[in-house]
């Protein structure tokens, strides 16, 4: 007992003295965290500082504040938002024949475009004073969700000028000059944008782009004005074939000194009219047997003036920042929006069809093979429109949230891929064959696309989540980081002592409590609420703490090499990811009430996540470098075993039983899938209603055909007809039975082309 007393007095000695503190630990820590700070481009500098820290950086804490995320205001709808998606969106969306516009024609109608700029559909994000909509990013998101329910094509279409480009960039960083000139041509449809930033040689590597800007002198209008001389080659540029306006991404270089002594000012932003000398659009790509505009670009030796930079001479080289801080539109609007579609669609007429379609004499969504494919749907849908939901809010929070837009863009895209894989395997035969009246083809051509654009989803996973994550939303690592960079090394070693002591205790908290935590199954967490779920938010608070505690080690043990071992990045930013999906599915149970019928899914997608979280940790551990902090790790976290499983098939079937049921929830669940009374959808809808509302009589049938009271050899019109007249059935019934069948019929059916037709 003495020896151990001494040693803890020598050790609290150590801590509490400063100068033997800097001696003993902070300076051997500063300088070996120097050593394994890992390098930093300029382009990874930038991008790690751009955007804000949000609910990432409550869940990296290890004690996430969930009164906190209680506070943050529920997203909806204005009124005003509300009137143009009972308007103008219905009425665009009658407009469009998904099948014509695809198969055929591989464009939009002329009305249809006509019709997107003049009701200002390309101006959602600008504002009234230029003759734009003005809208919230939610409003945003709902309007190119409910629009790709029924075309693909023409969700993409609205959504690009309302993402990242030359309206969004001149929003934040365009001259008053430049906003007065482009924002009431883009409001009215006058000019149609697109931005081209990738090319052949520069891909999810952004910042190596080789296109190139010479600061030299030349002549415009006339008359001589210094400019840039500008060489580039752009490819997959969304609206690029009917462009106006074009965005252009590009390295901007003075090698004569007439800026300064700056020789490569970096990645800088112009807008040049495409109907410029020498720039060449017009040709076309075609993605995937998509109809979206989608093409390349190429300029040789073209001449701008200075003014044409966006921002400005002074926003020449901020290229890259304005392109990073930007890109949560469409991380975190767009390609979450056509996400969370697929699964408001897939869940809608799946569900339908489940119900529907029978084999073996009974429908198909009574075999349990089925209903977990159906409640997988069910559970990721709920998943996917509370991430769409909440990370849309955040940026009506005014916030760029960079690591939270990532996540939901690469694991929303990933939902919306598992989610249409199921909805295929159900509808099987009826999926596969492509026609008017087959509303899953076309967005089952589109996943792909959705996976690759904004940053590819291996790239997304692997570097960006947990690479930008751990160092942006830790509490203490990026101002280390800070501090070790500072010239003057006295000051540097001050402030990081400081650091260096909050960050020793803060992990010190984090392992101690997530070891309580996880003897103890975090019975002594604190939950925000009571009921069903708050068992779920003491589970996420422990693997919050368990997350902290990894990274911190992984972090000491790997430094710059961490960034390299990019599978053990990934596990940890997964368990980040699922930490971020559970919690906004939280947030939305709070937000809409608790509803006691939400509870289903809401513990799918709960469970679902911690079940990932738990096999994220696994990986983690088994492949972490070192046996003996492995080992030490895995204690901490699991010192009685990892307990997270699947969601059960009670849950599972009981989300089933939600979905084949017509009524409010599931109306709600699905609310933005558009059902076209003249399509597909609207055939598959009408017969799940017909023959949900005649299910007791053709229970009744079945069972007089198994007693021999109607002959079972009948098919179902012969059955209900001998039904009839044999006074087992009465004539209203026997009518509405007769035409649910007839609907029914229709609804499984494919569509035929006559030889030649295609």
């Amino acid at each position: 007992m003495s020896v151990f007393i001494i040693l803890l007095v020598v050790v609290v000695v150590i801590f509490a003295v400063k100068d033997i503190r800097l001696n003993l630990i902070s300076r051997p820590t500063f300088k070996m965290f120097k050593k394994v700070l890992p390098p930093l481009s300029q382009t990874e500098r930038e991008a790690m500082e751009a955007g804000d820290v949000w609910w990432d950086g409550e869940l990296f804490s290890g004690n996430p504040d969930w009164q906190k995320l209680h506070r943050f205001p529920k997203p909806e709808l204005s009124d005003k938002e509300n009137a143009f998606m009972a308007d103008q969106v219905e009425t665009l969306l009658a407009m469009l024949d998904d099948y014509q516009i695809v198969q055929k024609d591989k464009d939009l109608p002329k009305e249809v475009w006509d019709y997107l700029k003049t009701e200002g559909f390309f101006a959602l994000i600008i504002p009234e004073k230029f003759g734009g909509r003005e809208f919230s990013a939610i409003a945003n998101s709902t309007i190119v969700s409910k629009i790709s329910t029924k075309s693909l094509t023409a969700a993409v279409t609205v959504m690009v000028p309302n993402s990242l480009g030359p309206g969004e960039l001149l929003l934040h960083y365009g001259t008053k000059e430049q906003q007065d000139r482009w924002l009431p041509s883009l409001a009215n449809g006058t000019d149609v944008p697109c931005f081209a930033l990738t090319g052949p040689e520069a891909g999810s590597d952004a910042g190596s782009i080789p296109d190139s800007g010479v600061v030299c002198m030349g002549e415009h209008n006339g008359e001589q004005v210094m400019g840039l001389r500008l060489n580039w080659s752009k490819r997959y540029i969304t609206l690029a074939p009917v462009a106006t306006v074009l965005g252009l991404a590009f390295k901007m270089y003075d090698p004569d000194g007439l800026l300064g002594d700056k020789k490569e000012l970096g990645i800088t932003c112009a807008l040049i009219p495409t109907n410029h000398p020498g720039v060449e659009t017009g040709e076309r790509h075609y993605p995937l047997n998509m109809a979206f505009m989608n093409g390349t670009t190429y300029g040789k030796d073209v001449f701008i003036p200075l003014d044409w930079i966006i921002g400005g001479q002074e926003c020449a080289g901020r290229g890259w920042r304005m392109l990073v801080e930007c890109l949560s539109a469409g991380r975190g609007i767009s390609l979450p929006a056509l996400s969370a579609a697929t699964g408001h669609l897939a869940s809608k007429m799946t569900s339908a069809y489940a119900m529907v379609r029978q084999q073996f004499g009974v429908s198909i969504g009574q075999f349990e093979g089925v209903q977990e494919a159906l409640a997988r749907i069910g559970g990721l849908t709920y998943t996917l429109e509370s991430c769409r939901l909440m990370t849309a809010g955040a940026i009506d929070l005014k916030l760029s949230p960079s690591v939270v837009t990532a996540i939901a863009k690469y694991h929303m895209t990933e939902m919306g891929r598992t989610v249409m894989n199921d909805a295929m395997d159900i509808h099987s035969g009826k999926g596969i064959q492509v026609g008017p009246n087959n509303y899953l083809a076309h967005g089952y051509m589109g996943i792909p696309v959705s996976i690759t654009v904004e940053g590819a989803n291996i790239l997304t996973r692997n570097l960006m989540i947990f690479g930008q994550g751990a160092t942006r939303c830790h509490p203490f690592v990026l101002k280390e980081m800070e501090a070790a960079a500072m010239e003057d090394d006295d000051a540097a070693l001050g402030q990081f002592d400081s650091l260096l002591m909050n960050h020793i205790i803060f992990a010190a908290s984090n392992a101690s409590m997530a070891f309580v935590h996880g003897l103890t199954r975090s019975y002594f967490a604190k939950a925000p609420v009571s009921g069903e779920t708050a068992v779920y938010y003491k589970q996420l608070t422990r693997m919050s703490r368990g997350l902290a505690i990894c990274t911190d080690v992984a972090m000491l043990m790997l430094g710059g090499e961490l960034k390299r071992k990019e599978m053990i990045s990934a596990r940890l930013g997964d368990v980040l990811s699922h930490l971020y999906l559970a919690s906004t599915v939280l947030k939305r149970y709070e937000d809409e009430g608790r509803q006691q019928a939400d509870l289903p899914f809401v513990k799918y997608a709960i469970e679902n996540s911690l079940f990932e979280i738990g096999q994220a940790f696994n990986g983690f551990f088994k492949n972490f470098s070192n046996p003996i902090v492995n080992f030490i790790l895995k204690r901490i976290v699991f010192p009685v075993g990892n307990h997270y499983h699947r969601p059960s098939d009670e849950i599972a079937q009981s989300i089933c039983e939600h979905m084949t049921q017509p009524g409010v929830f599931r109306n709600r669940l699905t609310h933005l899938c558009y059902v076209d009374e003249n399509a597909g959808t609207g055939v598959m809808e009408n017969a799940f209603l017909a023959m949900h509302d005649m299910q007791a009589q053709f229970k009744d049938l079945k069972q007089w055909q198994r007693k021999g009271s109607v002959p079972a050899t009948l098919d179902i019109e012969g059955a209900i007809n001998y039904a009839l007249e044999n006074k087992l059935l009465e004539q209203a019934d026997a009518d509405a039975m007769h035409h649910a069948n007839k609907l029914r019929k229709q609804a499984i059916a494919v569509d035929n082309f006559k030889a030649g037709e295609l």
